[in-house]
């Protein structure tokens, strides 16, 4: 199973919407997207998934769906994100199938542990930092945090990919990277750039 090294979490935006972000990331070389749409008719959400599953198949990308394990099973969808507090990784996995990639929020190893035991495929990790993209935040990690939980994982052999998200901007990549960090969440950093640049072309995966 191949990991993106970055993915791009939409959110709320005045001048795209979620599908537009998601065709500007496609566009410019992000292959992983995740439709995060809160307090939202289910209507709201396949409509804007059905843009992107479209996208996706032009631009050969992945559409990770939050939360909605019913809607992804409906649609099609390859790939779920699930929070704490969302369906239990392995329901969703008896509902949607051993070909769909599942992840999983977690905040602390033990978290990591249980995603991880319920068939999680990755974990997102995090808050980094604060952030207003997300209601409820628990305790923000920072760089030592990370390094203590990827080791914590090696030593108990919880072998998944493990995606540092929350607040987390292209300038914080080397840092996390020196912690051990090898897969990111980003959203607001990569939106706000594209929206002063129209584009992306100073952002390469040569950068990673």
């Amino acid at each position: 199973m191949n990991f993106e090294p970055i993915q791009y979490i939409t959110q709320d935006n005045d001048q795209l919407s979620h599908s537009e972000q998601a065709l500007a990331m496609f566009r410019n070389g992000i292959r992983w997207v995740q439709l995060r749409m809160k307090d939202v008719p289910d209507e709201s959400i396949v409509s804007e998934a059905n843009k992107i599953l479209a996208y996706a198949r032009e631009y050969d990308a992945t559409l990770i769906l939050n939360d909605s394990v019913e809607l992804a099973r409906q649609l099609g969808v390859k790939a779920v994100h699930l929070g704490l507090n969302d369906m239990p990784l392995d329901k969703a996995r008896n509902v949607l199938g051993d070909d769909v990639i599942i992840g999983g929020t977690a905040n602390t190893i033990e978290q990591i542990k249980l995603q991880v035991q319920r068939g999680a495929d990755y974990v997102g990790v995090g808050p980094f930092r604060f952030t207003t993209t997300k209601k409820n935040l628990s305790p923000t990690l920072g760089l030592q945090a990370y390094a203590t939980l990827l080791q914590q994982m090696e030593e108990a052999a919880v072998n998944v990919p493990l995606f540092a998200v929350g607040g987390i901007t292209l300038n914080d990549f080397e840092d996390l990277k020196k912690a051990g960090v090898q897969h990111f969440a980003v959203s607001g950093d990569l939106l706000n750039r594209y929206l002063m640049n129209g584009n992306l072309k100073e952002f390469t995966k040569n950068d990673l």
